[in-house]
C-alpha cells in the first residue's frame, strides 16, 4: 500500500506547493516531475497487484477493475503535463493568463489529479462522491482560468449543471446507505464497497433500484450522457486545451467507473426479482441515445474543440451501452474502449492545441492546410481522427468490433443502429478533417514550436493494443470482467 500512499500524496502536496511558486517556467517543469513520480508510483502499485492480487483495507481498494485506470490516469496526466508546460507558457506570453492564474492553474492541475486518483482507489462510496465533486470544483477553476466572459459563462454552466447532477448522486448514495442499515450489523460500514458487495444479495431490491436511478442520473451528468451533456462542449471550448485533454481522457472515465461500481451492487440485489437487468437496460438506453445524438451533432460544429467534445460524448455512450449489455465479451469491450478512447482523445486534444496555435483560432473554417504548414501536426491530427473513428489497426477498432459482436449475440436488431451511428460519426469527423489537413493554407499561417512526442507515444500504444494486446493488460481486463460479472469477488 505504500505505493498507493505515494501516488496519492504527491499530487496532494503538489497542489499546495504550486500556490507559492511564482516562477511559471519552474512550475511547469515541477508539474512534469510530480506527474512522472505519480506514474512511477502507480506502476509499482500495479506490479504489487499483479503479484498479490487485490490490495484493500477499510479505506482503500485496488483491484483488477481500477488498477489499469489508475495507471492510465497517471500516464495521461504526465503526457498532458509535458504538453502543458510550453502551451501554457505561450498562453502566458500572449497575455491571456497572468502569473497568479498560472499558479492557480498548476495547483488545480494537481488537485484534479489527486481527486481522480482518490476516487478510483477509495473503498468508501461516500468518499467517492466527495472526490467526484472535488474534481468538479477543480475543473471549474480550470475552465474559467482565462476569465473571458465566455469562459466564466462556461464555468458557471458547468458548475450549476454538474452541481445539480452530483446532488442526485448524493441522494442515491444516501438511499444506498439506508438499504445497508437494514442488513449490516455495524452501521459505520454502510458505505464500504467491499462490505456492501459481500451483502449485496440481501439489500432491498426496491431501494437499490431507486438508488441506482439517482446515481446514474448524478454520475451520468459527469459522464456527459444525453440529455445531461450540455455543460461538456462549452467547458471544452472555453477552457485551456490541457484541461480538455484530461477532462475527456480521464474525468469521464471516473464517473463511469462510479456508475459500474454501483451497478455491481444493484445487479446482485435485483438478481432474484422480476427485473434483474433493470440497471443494464438503463445503461443501454442512455448509452445508445448519447451515441446516436452525439454522432449527429458532430456535423454541426464550427469550433474544433466542441467537435471533439461531442466525439467524447459519442464514445462514452458506446462504453455505457457496452456495460449495459453485460456479459464477458461486451464488458471486455467496454473496459478496452475506456482505455483506448482515453489515450486517443488526449492525443487529439494535444494536437488540436498545436493546430489552434498555428491558425490563431479554434474556428474550423480557418484551420486549413496543416499538413503543408506543419506536417507533424497535420499527420498527428489525421492519425488521431483515424484512430478515434475506429480505423484498423487502432485499438478503438478492436473494442468497437468486439462490442458489435456482443450486440449481435444479445440484441441483434440494435447492431443496425450501432452501424448507422458509426457511419454518421465517421462522416461527421472526416467532413471536417479533410479541409483542416489538406485544404489550401490561409495567408499568415505559419509553423510554431511543437512537441508531438506525447502524441506519438499515445497513438503508438493504441496501435500496439489494436494489433497485439500485451498479455498483462489482457489479464487485467479478463480479471476485471470476472469481478464485474460477480464471478471474481474479493
Amino acid at each position: 500500500m505504500n505505493a498507493l500512499y505515494v501516488m496519492l500524496g504527491l499530487p496532494a502536496v503538489g497542489a499546495i506547493l504550486f500556490v507559492a511558486i511564482h516562477n511559471t517556467r519552474l512550475a511547469g517543469w515541477l508539474n512534469i516531475g510530480v506527474s512522472a513520480a505519480s506514474l512511477a508510483a502507480s506502476v509499482l502499485l500495479a506490479w504489487a497487484v499483479m503479484q498479490q492480487g487485490s490490495l484493500h483495507n477499510d479505506n482503500f481498494l485496488v483491484d483488477s477493475f481500477n488498477i489499469y485506470l489508475l495507471v492510465l490516469t497517471t500516464f495521461v496526466g504526465l503526457t498532458t503535463a509535458i504538453f502543458s508546460r510550453p502551451y501554457m507558457q505561450h498562453v502566458c506570453e500572449e497575455g491571456r493568463c497572468s502569473t497568479v492564474r498560472m499558479r492557480l492553474y498548476h495547483s488545480m492541475f494537481q488537485s484534479f489529479m489527486f481527486t481522480m486518483l482518490l476516487a478510483l482507489s477509495t473503498n468508501n462510496l461516500g468518499v467517492l462522491w466527495v472526490t467526484v465533486e472535488g474534481a468538479t470544483l477543480a475543473t471549474v477553476m480550470l475552465v474559467s482560468i482565462y476569465r473571458t466572459p465566455e469562459a466564466v459563462e462556461a464555468a458557471w454552466k458547468y458548475f450549476i449543471l454538474c452541481g445539480v447532477g452530483i446532488a442526485q448522486a448524493l441522494f442515491g448514495t444516501i438511499l444506498l446507505y439506508f438499504a445497508a442499515q437494514h442488513v449490516l450489523v455495524n452501521p459505520e460500514e454502510g458505505l464500504n464497497w467491499l462490505t456492501l458487495q459481500q451483502h449485496s444479495a440481501e439489500l432491498s431490491p426496491t431501494v437499490m433500484a431507486i438508488a441506482f436511478v439517482f446515481l446514474l442520473v448524478g454520475y451520468g451528468t459527469k459522464i456527459g450522457l444525453v440529455p445531461l451533456h450540455q455543460w461538456l462542449p462549452d467547458a471544452h471550448s472555453e477552457g485551456p486545451t490541457p484541461m480538455s485533454a484530461m477532462l475527456s481522457g480521464l474525468l469521464l472515465n471516473i464517473a463511469l467507473y462510479a456508475v459500474i461500481r454501483v451497478k455491481m451492487l444493484t445487479d446482485s440485489s435485483l438478481a432474484a426479482t422480476q427485473h434483474p437487468h433493470m440497471a443494464g437496460h438503463l445503461l443501454m438506453g442512455f448509452g445508445l441515445i448519447s451515441f446516436l445524438i452525439a454522432g449527429l451533432f458532430l456535423h454541426r460544429q464550427r469550433d474544433i474543440k466542441r467537435l471533439f467534445s461531442y466525439s467524447s460524448i459519442e464514445h462514452m455512450g458506446l462504453a455505457t451501452f457496452a456495460f449495459g449489455i453485460g456479459g464477458p465479451l461486451a464488458t471486455f469491450a467496454a473496459l478496452l474502449h475506456m482505455l483506448v478512447h482515453s489515450l486517443t482523445k488526449s492525443s487529439i486534444f494535444i494536437t488540436v492545441g498545436h493546430a489552434t496555435h498555428i491558425a490563431g483560432t479554434q474556428n474550423i473554417e480557418h484551420i486549413r492546410g496543416l499538413i503543408r504548414t506543419q506536417p507533424t501536426v497535420g499527420w498527428g491530427l489525421l492519425f488521431g481522427v483515424a484512430a478515434i473513428a475506429g480505423f484498423p489497426p487502432f485499438g478503438i477498432f478492436t473494442s468497437e468490433f468486439l462490442l458489435l459482436n456482443a450486440t449481435m449475440q444479445s440484441w441483434p436488431w440494435l447492431s443496425v443502429l450501432l452501424l448507422i451511428g458509426l457511419g454518421i460519426a465517421f462522416a461527421g469527423l472526416f467532413r471536417h478533417l479533410h479541409p483542416m489537413v489538406y485544404g489550401a493554407t490561409p495567408e499568415g499561417q505559419s509553423a510554431v514550436k511543437v512537441n508531438m512526442i506525447p502524441v506519438a507515444i499515445q497513438l503508438l500504444l493504441v496501435i500496439w493494443i489494436g494489433l497485439a494486446m500485451p498479455a498483462f493488460l489482457a489479464g487485467w481486463l479478463d480479471q476485471a470482467v470476472q469481478l464485474i460479472s460477480g464471478k471474481g469477488l474479493l
